[in-house]
């Protein structure tokens, strides 16, 4: 197989395989999730449960002082490798061009060289997180397989992008092919790893604070 065969298989079968099983996945890891379902409360409420569940989305998305004192590195590195994959995602026009052939809509991109930026950022601060998970004694003995292999597949799709935007190495072709099939592994796992918070994470928030709100009790 070629490179460009290799590439062309990468960007139309693979691509398809990884889609559906993304899709499918994030679907019936939500489905499982709201049909768990839960015991009907039937105390009088004593305040409102949306308002509680939107509040609580809200504080806690800000670090309390006393937290932020506690574990500023991680709170501070986690904040900053999120916010820059996401502009590394879906800020990056020849991405923003990948989402708009499947969703059929399309968004303004950031000049390439922020992004490029960002992405450099994003990976020192994936490196200096994965230092601080090894020689922390809490956090290396609470890490599991799983922990390393999320790190990995979050970690890949960025180097690989870089390396191919910039053509370091083998012909552009397999530059390319290696970035998307970094990105089809990180699919493939999403639904099934801790990867799947990006998902769940507002919503635990929100059930968390509508029980609260219902109750009155500010969370």
């Amino acid at each position: 197989m070629t490179d460009t065969e290799f590439l062309l298989w990468v960007r139309g079968p693979a691509f398809e395989i990884a889609t559906i099983i993304f899709t499918l996945g994030v679907v019936l890891r939500i489905l499982e999730i709201v049909f768990l379902g839960r015991k009907a409360n039937l105390a009088e409420a004593r305040g409102s449960a949306t308002a509680g569940g939107i509040r609580t989305i809200i504080t806690r998305s800000v670090p309390e002082s006393g937290t932020f004192k506690r574990s500023t590195f991680v709170i501070v590195a986690g904040y900053l490798f999120h916010i820059g994959l996401f502009v590394t995602i879906f800020l990056f026009a020849p991405h923003i061009l990948t989402f708009e052939s499947v969703l059929g809509f399309s968004w303004p991109a950031l000049p390439t060289a922020i992004v490029d930026a960002t992405a450099v950022v994003t990976v020192i601060t994936l490196l200096v997180v994965l230092i601080h998970r090894m020689q922390d004694p809490v956090m290396r003995f609470l890490s599991g397989f799983q922990d390393y292999l999320v790190w990995l597949v979050t970690f890949l799709p960025l180097v690989t992008g870089y390396i191919a935007f910039h053509r370091v190495g083998p012909a552009p072709q397999m530059l390319i092919a290696i970035h998307i099939l970094s990105v089809e592994a990180l699919m493939v796992l999403f639904p099934f790893t801790k990867l799947m918070h990006a998902f769940t994470l507002f919503m635990s928030r929100w059930y968390n604070g509508a029980i609260s709100g219902y109750r009155g009790v500010n969370s």
